[in-house]
């Protein structure tokens, strides 16, 4: 069964992106072309293996904007960004409980994380007092400048 033209994805663009990727030190880009939305990213790896590839095509059509939108936590009032860019850890230590939890009630100015930058540990405090609803890193991973990180309601 042939795939149609509009789900083939061009394999020697996914491979020219990739390596400008590698080229340039970027962690992700993004392109349009021919109606399609094609982005390549490199999520950041705390270990020594290679960071994970990702690719993602998207129709830049209206159809694709006609079905209910998924949820942007970046637009959400109550959402806790990364002021920088480090290792987030969910507790003080290896072990330890959480900071947080989904459900959790927090009050403005408590701990809800740590990231490590540049070997300093930096608590990451809410900015506003409620209930974790929703937890948008892992525990060990690399985030990034503006990332959100939580939501609170």
């Amino acid at each position: 069964m042939a795939k149609s033209p509009k789900t083939i994805v061009d394999r020697e663009l996914i491979h020219e992106l990739t390596k400008l990727l590698d080229e340039t030190g970027l962690t992700e880009i993004e392109i349009e072309q021919e109606g399609k939305r094609v982005r390549v990213a490199r999520s950041a790896s705390v270990s020594a293996a290679p960071a994970a590839l990702r690719v993602e095509v998207a129709p830049t059509s209206s159809a694709a904007e006609s079905g209910p939108q998924p949820f942007d936590p970046s637009k959400h009032p109550g959402v806790v960004i990364s002021p920088m860019v480090g290792t987030a850890y969910a507790a003080a230590e290896p072990g330890a409980k959480p900071f947080i939890e989904i459900g959790s009630q927090v009050k403005e100015g408590e701990t809800v994380c740590i990231i490590e930058a540049m070997k300093i540990l930096n608590e990451i405090e809410a900015d506003k007092s409620g209930t974790i609803v929703k937890i948008l890193c892992e525990n060990g991973q690399a985030v990034e400048y503006g990332q959100p990180l939580f939501v609170i309601e």
